[in-house]
């Protein structure tokens, strides 16, 4: 690439402002890990929505999402569309739960709810197997993007690509701890979308993509725009929309979108003045990341098709990229090559800005589990708060380099986010439940956590997964992620009914701090009156309800804005006019909802 004094000239200033604002904030973070992982829970929700969709503008995103149209069209999207049911649970039902806690991490959670050694071992255990072993394969996603935009756009080496970027990320992210993080996601967010945008633009209107209206009508691309799979076809039809939509928003966990809200979603929320601020900032990263910011990507992978037919063009136009890392979501970064000097700078920028955001919030949550959920539980209890800003401050380190020499294993995009998918799959009606029914307890996660990962094993590393879902036999391939939630589903209710409740102190304690609400505690509730031991003010009212009906009039309008998005583009008017008017309506309804709901929480 051609690569001129002018992009080099935004890129370091870019890079220079980011590690400024590390540094400037480094002192206050360092007083504490409250401060250093939660900013001293007083962020305003505009700030950290922001952080939110900043945090998931990653490098891997739009090689992904470009894997997605290049293969199966811009309906296999729906693979993480239909985690926006997830996303508005959280904000409508979720949020508020989590900022009343008052927990440092998510993980903090157990021994909250549960009590005992088991409490103690999930709450360690899960700290090594999200902070370390997850949070590595998703650090990995990252990094393997970035490896293959610096091998087709910069012609560096894997190993210089993640020397440059890492480093630089590392150090902001170790000194300068959550405030570091946001602060910088509220500059990254604006130049990854410029970039975006800009790219779309203009690759799109290349003489030899022709624009919107020749693009769309090119052989390669024609049969790839529909927003639904064709119905025509079952079995793509079950796969991409039905099962995503009925089986996989509530029952596999997935960072960024885990069921109940946790992970570096929670982080943020626990982060929030209040929970009115925890709802508004969860909301705005679902708009943001479901209804707009799709659409830039989609069309560079459309284009893509356009110039790079196959992964042979792609293998002849840079033969210099490693034959293990062609693919078709290398294609996004073929593209990016044709920008001109100045918008190239600024693609290149908001790409590092992706990557630096979305690395930068990984590693300051991994560490949070590390150091509250791990090092303080199970190491030193009586470690000092400085003591514990430099462990996070080490492990921050640790986290980098581990994931940095796994991205080199790597091949594609898809390979680990259908990985991720399935080692989670089953477990996400444990933590959506667990707010919501006494009886769960710490045996229902820990059975659910333990069968999910063997399960996924078996159908993914060994014979059994061919021999079961393989072409011709016993099921069908769309059917791996069912049969792992059937499994899990069904071990750990049986644990649950199999092991003791937890005690009467736990659960009034717990319900006192959180007030749920809802049939599932009215046994508890029952027995505490007759204990003449009041767990929540008599006028308090479930606003579960009201929540459920806000997520799917959320669910409608975000949906709406994406769809009529898509049509406007497309130039389908009159398609795009009914689904604007829907999203008006919905919108409006919400609102009345919304500020009921409002009146119900701090």
């Amino acid at each position: 690439m051609d690569i001129q004094t002018l992009d080099y000239f935004i890129i370091f200033g870019f890079f220079t402002i980011v590690l400024f604002i590390g540094i400037y904030v480094s002192k206050k973070s360092g007083k504490n890990t409250s401060e250093y992982f939660l900013s001293g829970r007083s962020m305003p929700w505009w700030l950290l929505g922001f952080s939110m969709v900043a945090t998931t503008f990653s490098t891997d995103t739009p090689n992904l999402v470009t894997n997605f149209v290049r293969g199966s069209g811009v309906s296999a999207n729906w693979g993480w569309w239909a985690f926006l049911l997830t996303g508005l649970l959280t904000v409508f039902v979720y949020a508020k739960l989590w900022r009343r806690s008052g927990v440092l991490t998510d993980l903090e959670f157990y021994d909250l709810r549960y009590g005992g050694k088991p409490a103690h071992f999930l709450r360690g255990f899960r700290a090594i197997y999200l902070g370390l072993i997850f949070n590595v394969l998703a650090l990995a996603a990252v990094n393997l993007a970035a490896i293959k935009i610096g091998g087709v756009m910069l012609g560096i080496s894997p190993i210089q690509t993640i020397l440059i970027g890492g480093v630089i990320t590392v150090i902001f992210s170790a000194i300068g701890g959550f405030k570091g993080v946001v602060y910088t996601d509220f500059v990254l967010f604006f130049v990854a979308i410029a970039g975006g945008i800009g790219a779309a633009y203009y690759l799109v209107n290349l003489p030899e993509v022709g624009g919107m209206a020749e693009m769309l009508s090119h052989e390669n691309v024609r049969d790839k725009l529909s927003i639904l799979p064709d119905f025509n076809d079952t079995e793509m039809v079950v796969a991409l929309l039905v099962i995503p939509l009925a089986v996989q928003w509530w029952a596999s966990w997935y960072p960024g979108g885990e069921p109940g809200g946790g992970g570096y979603i929670a982080q943020r929320m626990l982060a929030a003045k209040n929970e009115n601020h925890a709802m508004g900032a969860t909301f705005f990263f679902n708009i943001m990341h479901y209804a707009l910011r799709p659409w830039p990507w989609i069309l560079v992978a459309l284009a893509s098709l356009v110039v790079y037919p196959d992964i042979a063009s792609m293998a002849a136009a840079f033969p210099d990229v490693p034959a293990d890392k062609l693919g078709d979501d290398l294609g996004y970064s073929a593209m990016l090559t044709k920008l001109p000097s100045g918008l190239l700078g600024v693609v290149l920028a908001s790409l590092g800005a992706a990557y630096m955001s979305t690395i930068s919030t990984h590693l300051n949550w991994g560490s949070s589990y590390l150091v509250n959920d791990f090092y303080k539980q199970q190491v030193n209890a009586n470690a000092s708060e400085k003591e514990l800003v430099n462990v996070g401050r080490i492990s921050t380190v640790i986290l980098m380099v581990i994931s940095a020499l796994f991205s080199l294993y790597l091949n594609d995009a898809q390979q680990l986010f259908n990985i991720i998918m399935q080692f989670g799959a089953g477990t996400g009606l444990v933590y959506i439940l667990r707010w919501f029914w006494w009886r769960i307890n710490a045996w229902s996660e820990i059975s659910a956590m333990f069968v999910a990962a063997i399960v996924s094993f078996l159908f993914n590393f060994t014979s059994v997964g061919e021999q079961l879902f393989g072409d011709g036999n016993m099921f069908p391939s769309w059917f791996q992620i069912p049969a792992i939630v059937i499994i899990t589903s069904v071990v750990w209710l049986a644990a649950t009914f199999l092991t003791q409740p937890e005690s009467k102190t736990v659960l009034y304690d717990f319900y006192t701090k959180i007030r749920p609400g809802g049939p599932g505690w009215k046994k508890v509730l029952q027995e505490a009156a007759e204990e003449n031991i009041e767990l929540q003010p008599k006028n308090e009212g479930w606003s579960v309800p009201s929540g459920i009906l806000a997520m799917l009039l959320g669910c409608v309008l975000i949906y709406s804005m994406l769809f009529a998005t898509g049509y406007w583009l497309y130039g389908e008017t009159m398609s795009a006019l009914i689904l604007t008017g829907l999203a008006l309506i919905s919108g409006f309804l919400l609102l009345r909802i919304w500020n009921k709901i409002k009146g119900n929480v701090l």
